[in-house]
């Protein structure tokens, strides 16, 4: 059974002779081949680099392509804030939305157009030749919610949802096409998978989820899925008051950040393969071997079937090389068992 086969297996609630292993890997990656995060997320050999790297030293069973928020809105002629070894900011004084009237002057980007979206789409490429047809390459966009943030601002992005909904119904749409033709650029490109991030979703109400994002995130969820791949959501931040509508979105995976009441994910979403809840830094970065395993133990059993190794969020980079191990040592060291 391939990596690939276990993953899949694990999606549709298969036994499997060992638990798949996917944690979301940014910063770290790029510190294990010694390269400062500005070029990780800007030249895609730098990143499929680090990719690999943590399959040949960790043994996680996947490559995947998340970086940061700012590929989009540097594509669209945005002006994000970039540091030489963090991840880059969208801030809101410099947002391409100041008004509503600005969403019209917007044009669909192209992600092969030479930009940050196709340089994401050539690490696909690149991860797929090198890991070939037996290992998970995930590729990544974001969600409404959260491209609305980056386009408009956190805060007003907030307000807009409460003062200006007819607004926002159009943002949200816009982002939506956007990232439908940004997904399908990595698929063909050989993502057999594709997250989502939309992490300020989990900072509004259910009503507000409910009534103004959820649809437009279905849509994107189910249009990326008719294009024969599955579909990953993150969402920081404690979504326990969504999860009676993410269980309905027909997501195939929901990463659950570690503020969330994991069995009360379970019980909501009962046919996603659900990732984490572990706390990263308090786990990974000042954990020791034996609370990773005693803490990835916990969350198993309340997962039961369909359950992914991996923390709430991302590996924290710093954390130490034996309490990474110990997740993934988990992760091959036990076993899936199938659905009921």
């Amino acid at each position: 059974m391939t990596d690939l086969d276990l993953f899949e297996a694990t999606l549709r609630g298969e036994a499997t002779p060992h638990l798949p292993c996917q944690p979301i890997t940014m910063r770290f990656a790029s510190h294990l081949v010694g390269r400062p995060f500005y070029e990780y997320i800007h030249d895609y050999r730098v990143m499929a680099a680090g990719q690999l790297a943590m399959v040949e030293q960790y043994g996680v069973d996947c490559v995947q392509v998340i970086s940061d928020p700012a590929r989009e809105v540097d594509d669209l002629g945005g002006r994000p804030t970039y540091f030489p070894d963090e991840a880059p900011i969208n801030e809101a004084h410099l947002a391409l939305i100041q008004e509503p009237a600005d969403l019209k002057k917007l044009r669909l980007p192209d992600p092969l157009g030479g930009g940050r979206m196709h340089d994401r789409v050539k690490a696909v490429a690149l991860l797929r030749e090198r890991v070939g047809p037996e290992m998970s390459v995930q590729g990544w966009v974001e969600g409404p919610m959260a491209m609305a943030a980056d386009l408009h601002g956190l805060q007003p992005a907030l307000m807009a949802s409460i003062e200006e909904p007819g607004f926002m119904d159009d943002l949200f749409a816009f982002s939506v096409d956007m990232e439908i033709a940004f997904a399908k650029a990595q698929v063909e490109a050989g993502a057999d998978l594709v997250g989502v991030g939309d992490a300020a979703a989990s900072l509004l109400s259910p009503r507000a989820y409910h009534a103004q994002v959820f649809a437009h995130e279905e849509r994107l969820i189910h249009t990326i899925q008719a294009m024969g791949v599955h579909v990953r959501l993150h969402i920081c931040g404690d979504t326990t008051h969504l999860a009676p509508d993410l269980g309905r979105l027909g997501v195939d995976m929901i990463d659950i950040d570690y503020p969330c009441d994991f069995a009360h994910a379970r019980r909501e979403c009962p046919t996603a393969a659900l990732l984490g809840n572990m706390n990263p830094t308090e786990y990974l970065f000042r954990g020791t071997p034996e609370t990773v395993w005693a803490k990835l133990s916990e969350c198993h059993a309340a997962a039961g079937a369909r359950f992914v190794v991996g923390a709430g969020c991302e590996v924290p980079t710093g954390s130490p090389a034996e309490n990474v191990r110990a997740m993934c040592g988990y992760a091959r060291a036990n076993a899936g068992v199938a659905a009921v």
